[in-house]
């Protein structure tokens, strides 16, 4: 059984005292596929040093996180560029808007998203979109940039069940995580009314421990969780859900 998890910061400082042995525990458990967005400049390195360590599990993307969008966004973006003018890498990620923290870079996160989605298009990459409180804004553009090179994952999926359509319509699968274990998560009360190909799996970690974790550091070996809780939404073995989603994601990242 091949389990991936399609969203995970490996490279954190949350795993700087024993993130070989985290990861070690993960491939032991059969997840030994890891794709990893980015946040800005300041870990590129660190991403590259984890793909050396671990170069047939990790799958680097590249991007601006929408809460790293700053008044030197375009200095970032320039990065970005110049990174993908270099190297391989399997999506532009993790990209989007996030509202929950701060508001003052709307324009900018508006901005560096519409930006990093024609870079997508450009290298005929899938995009992984980042959505906090921002719903609206994230389709407006989505709208405004759809076409036939506009696909990817819409990461820790958390809307409604009208959403998830409207999210599917654009070209994105959903990435479902620790959320669907929470009491309060509410989409496990809808996801199977979605089509089990439009669904993949991730852990953010070191973000969003599902239960009987929730509140704690989360590492990838914690999708397990997740994959339980999809059996039992979808009434399907464990096996099968992994394969599926791992079918999904290599739909999505071509590898």
């Amino acid at each position: 059984m091949i389990i991936t998890d399609t969203h995970t910061h490996l490279y954190s400082e949350a795993f700087d005292d024993d993130r070989d042995e985290m990861i070690t525990r993960a491939i032991g458990a059969g997840i030994n596929r890891f794709f990893i967005p980015a946040i800005d400049s300041t870990y590129t390195q660190s991403m590259y040093k984890l793909e050396e360590s671990y170069p047939d599990n990790i799958f680097l993307m590249m991007g601006l996180h929408p809460t790293h969008v700053k008044e030197n966004f375009y200095e970032e973006l320039k990065h970005v560029e110049e990174q993908l003018a270099k190297r391989k890498f399997y999506a532009i990620g993790e990209i989007g808007i996030d509202l929950y923290w701060d508001k003052t870079f709307l324009k900018q996160q508006q901005e560096a998203f519409v930006a990093q989605i024609r870079l997508a298009k450009k290298h005929k990459l899938p995009i992984v979109i980042h959505c906090r409180e921002a719903f609206d804004e994230i389709f407006e553009i989505l709208e405004q940039e759809k076409n036939q090179d506009l696909y990817g994952i819409f990461h820790c999926f958390t809307g409604t069940i009208e959403q998830a359509h409207k999210a599917i319509s654009y070209g994105m699968k959903l990435g479902i995580g620790g959320v669907a274990t929470f009491k309060n998560g509410k989409i496990d009360q809808f996801l199977n009314q979605i089509a089990i190909k439009h669904i993949v799996l991730e852990t953010d970690s070191p973000y969003l421990a599902p239960v009987p974790y929730r509140g704690k550091r989360n590492e990838s070996l914690y999708i397990l969780q997740v994959l339980e809780k999809m059996a039992l939404i979808y009434s399907l073995s464990q096996t099968v859900i992994a394969e599926i989603t791992t079918e999904n994601s290599k739909e999505v990242f071509g590898v």
